[in-house]
């Protein structure tokens, strides 16, 4: 709703005033109103609202040499001295050994002789430092290190002990101790006041003008509808080719050759006849036959899946804007005929007073922590790994890179009786891609031709033979074999055309088995790289028969072997993008896991988790890395009793568990375990994060590249250290102190030696006792202060010490209560003169008798002690006033300016 003045003006009797404007009474001549006493607008306590906050003040107070038990232990776990240093240290420093006696013997941590490094001067662990250092770095230079290894253990051992002695310096030197005030505000609604003057409209005598009031409101309704749908497909497709190639060749050549003579002769004499009868049969049967079977299957599966997913958000947003207006216009007029009027427009604020109360104090304790989101930095570590693989499909196996020999370099087959061979190189990249391949062009035997001719004619023949060749197959060279004849009383001749066979003349001619022919030309193989169905012209001449066999050696063919190695990459390829985008979506899938699971939290849950990495990276600092929370030997025994030690789940049965023995070694941390958790408000643990840069250089890249949609959460993920303020539970502050100076635990006493650390805890549980910090006011003089609930004066006279009851002389005791508790005198500096006694009793309106008084105070006119009787809300510390605006108007005739800021 807003408010919109407009003014027109006029003069004379208002002749050019708007009909619709209503005219108002005439305005009395502005008079001085008399003086009235200011009223005083009412304080509403009941709608006060409230803000807790803290102070926090860091003591400067000197460190003693003797003390800081714990800074002192963690030097020496961090250390990690071992065995034969402490025998060379001690040889070389003898003076460091009775100082040193337990950090020379280095064994595994526990918290009893924690108290052993209280009385251990800080200088003698310095020289300690100083010593390692020099003999780590003169083991680091010894050019007789056994490999890089070694040289490296060296220089890591050097670099810790570097780390650690400059450690010990920062941790002992620098005051750790501090102080928090517990602060609250509260905001009180303390009536209404005029602003900021927003118009003004003067008038001259007899002056008329209009005036239009708009005010207006606008309503705005917004609604939102969104619908998600999310539609995931998944496709499998699987093809199988089958190429089954049989081939059967069978040849078969008879020869038979038969000669027969019958020879009779007969004769006689008169007295003697004879008859001889003689006869020769010969017969010669050759047969030969080849049979050839080659059967050639080949198998391939490509298998492909796909998953896919789909979202379609929609949203509907419908806005409803609705208004109204009112106008009003007013006339006004000033009645006087001499004297000017002037009509003031003002905002009104709402006033709110504001005070600053302070009502406890709590002892503190500062460390500095590196890396303390170093262990939820897991998670982003694979999450960037898995983005690295996300990429383009790229495959780099060149077609020439595939053959069926065997590679040196390929792995070894798994040792077997009787050994395996060596798989070839194309198998090798087969199981590498998960591929099925088929099979390079086998070796096939020798291809072996009977020579054909039919009945050869007496004289010169040509017979033209074809050699049918396998498909892919080329010819390495032909050998010729078999025995021919002439006819009887000629010399037969033969050749083949293009050879080096000589057309000689012979009877019978034999050719031995494995004569291989020869080109005429140059003497090389005879048709060798010939493919398909080459022909051999071959001439006979007077032969009458022959059983000659041609036998040709073959190989598969340059082009076939390059389609069989396109043939096995295409495979390795569909193989290697199918796994590949597999494995893609894979990841993409994991990632927006990972990413759902890191981002999708509740702010709680981040705030949590964030102070249980404090809570843990303070535990490692106070109680050092080695610290048994689960000591190895009940490891073992969960792993014994088949407890999922990686899931934390176990003990389902009816059994107890383990045996009690084996939590001896737990029990004796029990108590650093609760006084640390006890001592510690970790609910009120303040932490100031440092940037990325306080952390290793190596890591800045990734953690500038952490993101997260807290802020806070990020801010945390990326700090590279961070500063711990620990709040020290009310009561538990001189326990505290012996345990971080003299590594006592859970002991209130005072110690034999205490240091000022040992004084100011006292003084900080007392003030917190009194409900009272200790600390001035903030106001200008000490009898400005102003105590919500709570009564004060002040004292002049000089009082105490005295164990009998004391009469205190105070401006005034109304308000002070017999039985209640007083604070007298207040703190200046490091001297600690405030004191709380009872009130017993109360004689006039100017003493207040006291029990006792343990210190003196003394007061004078121009610097008295303060005496008060404190209230629940604590000390108020400030008080001031603030202002808000609203969406009222005041108006005013001629108001006095100069008087209003």
């Amino acid at each position: 709703m807003t408010d919109v003045l407009e003014s027109g003006s006029g003069s004379g009797s208002g002749a050019d005033t708007p009909s619709a404007a209503s005219p108002v009474p005439p305005l009395p001549q502005p008079t001085i109103p008399p003086t009235t006493p200011p009223v005083t607008a009412p304080v509403l306590d009941q709608s006060t609202r409230e803000i807790d906050k803290a102070t926090f003040v860091p003591l400067d107070v000197e460190t003693p040499p003797i003390g800081q038990a714990l800074a002192k232990a963690a030097f020496v776990r961090q250390l990690q001295l071992q065995p034969d240093e402490a025998e060379v240290i001690r040889d070389r420093y003898p003076e460091l050994a009775e100082p040193l006696r337990d950090p020379l013997t280095p064994s595994p941590f526990s918290p009893a002789p924690l108290s052993a490094f209280a009385a251990i001067p800080t200088h003698a662990l310095e020289e300690l430092g100083q010593a390692v250092v020099a003999l780590r770095h003169e083991r680091a230079e010894d050019p007789d290190q056994a490999g890089e290894a070694a040289r490296g253990a060296a220089l890591q051992a050097l670099q810790t002990a570097v780390v650690a002695a400059k450690g010990l310096e920062a941790n002992t030197t620098a005051p750790r101790m501090g102080l928090m005030n517990l602060e609250r505000l509260e905001m009180t609604p303390a009536g209404i006041e005029r602003g900021e003057l927003v118009a003004t409209i003067p008038l001259a005598p007899q002056e008329e003008t209009a005036v239009t009031y708009k005010e207006w409101s606008v309503q705005k309704k917004e609604f939102s509808s969104i619908v998600t749908d999310s539609l995931e497909t998944f496709s499998e497709t699987g093809v199988t080719d089958n190429t089954e190639l049989s081939q059967s060749t069978a040849s078969q050549q008879q020869h038979s050759n038969q000669f027969n003579i019958t020879g009779t002769v007969s004769g006689g004499i008169p007295v003697i006849s004879g008859s001889v009868t003689s006869g020769y049969t010969g017969q010669d049967t050759s047969s030969q036959s080849a049979t050839d079977s080659r059967k050639h299957a080949t198998t391939l599966t490509q298998k492909a899946s796909t998953r896919a997913r789909q979202e379609h958000k929609v949203t509907i947003t419908t806005t409803t804007v609705t208004g109204t207006s009112q106008t009003t216009t007013r006339t006004l007029r000033n009645p006087s005929a001499t004297n000017p009027i002037r009509i003031d427009y003002f905002s009104l604020m709402r006033k709110w007073r504001v005070r600053l109360y302070r009502y406890g104090m709590r002892q503190t304790y500062d460390v500095v922590l590196p890396e303390p989101a170093a262990t939820m930095r897991r998670p982003y570590a694979e999450l960037e790994a898995l983005k690295a693989q996300l990429g383009p499909f790229v495959f780099n196996v060149p077609h020439n890179d595939i053959t069926a020999e065997v590679r040196k370099g390929d792995p070894e087959p798994p040792k077997t009786d009787p050994p395996t061979p060596k798989s070839p190189h194309y198998l090798v990249l087969a199981d590498q891609f998960d591929a099925q391949v088929p099979p390079p062009p086998p070796d096939l035997p020798p291809q072996t031709y009977a020579v054909e001719t039919g009945p050869l004619p007496q004289g010169r023949g040509v017979t033209r033979m074809p050699l049918n060749l396998p498909a892919g197959y080329e010819i390495v060279r032909i050998t010729i074999s078999g025995r021919m004849t002439s006819f009887a009383g000629h010399l037969g001749q033969f050749t083949i055309e293009g050879t080096t066979l000589p057309f000689d003349s012979f009877p019978d001619k034999i050719f031995d088995p494995g004569t291989v022919l020869k080109r005429g030309t140059d003497g090389g193989d005879f048709m060798a790289g010939a493919t398909g169905t080459p022909v051999l012209v071959l001439v006979f001449d007077q032969v009458s028969t022959q059983s000659l066999l041609l036998t040709a050696e073959v190989r598969p063919t340059h082009a076939a072997m390059e389609r069989w190695q396109f043939d096995v990459w295409n495979a390795l390829y569909t193989a290697a993008q199918t796994k590949y985008y597999a494995q893609q979506q894979d990841i993409a899938g994991r990632i927006s896991a990972l990413e759902a699971r890191l981002n999708d939290v509740d702010t709680l849950t981040l705030r949590r988790e964030e102070s249980d990495e404090i809570m843990k990276n303070v535990l490692r600092y106070l109680l050092g890395g080695r610290f048994p929370s689960m000591p190895k030997e009940v490891l073992d025994a969960f792993a014994a009793a088949k407890v999922d030690v990686a899931h934390g789940t176990g003990f389902e049965g009816n059994t107890v568990g383990p045996d009690s023995t084996l939590w001896t070694t737990v029990r004796q941390y029990e108590d650093v375990v609760r006084f640390v958790n006890q001592a510690i408000e970790w609910e009120n643990v303040v932490s100031f994060l440092y940037s990325y840069f306080w952390d290793l250089p190596e890591s800045w890249r990734f953690i500038r590249g952490i993101e997260h949609p807290d802020a806070n959460r990020q801010a945390f993920l990326r700090a590279g250290s961070a500063r711990v303020v620990l709040t020290i539970r009310r009561g538990w502050e001189t326990r505290w102190v012996n345990f971080v100076e003299h590594g006592v635990i859970d002991d209130p006493n005072t110690p034999e030696n205490p240091s000022q650390y040992w004084t100011v805890a006292q003084e900080i549980a007392a003030y917190d006792d009194r409900n009272y910090p200790g600390i001035p006011p903030a106001n200008p003089g000490r009898a400005a202060a102003r105590l919500e609930d709570a009564v004060f004066t002040t004292s002049t006279a000089t009082v105490g010490p005295s164990t009998r009851p004391v009469s205190i002389p105070v401006a005034s005791s109304a308000g002070f209560v017999v039985g209640a508790q007083v604070v007298i005198d207040a703190v200046h500096g490091l001297e600690h003169s405030q004191e709380a006694q009872k009130i017993t009793r109360i004689p006039d309106g100017t003493h207040i008798e006291v029990a006792g008084l343990d210190k003196a105070h003394a007061g004078s006119p121009t610097a008295p002690f303060p005496v008060m009787q404190p209230g629940e809300k604590g000390e108020l510390i400030a008080e001031w006033n603030e202002y808000t605006p609203t969406s009222g108007t005041d108006i005013a005739v001629t108001s006095n300016l100069s008087a209003i800021s």
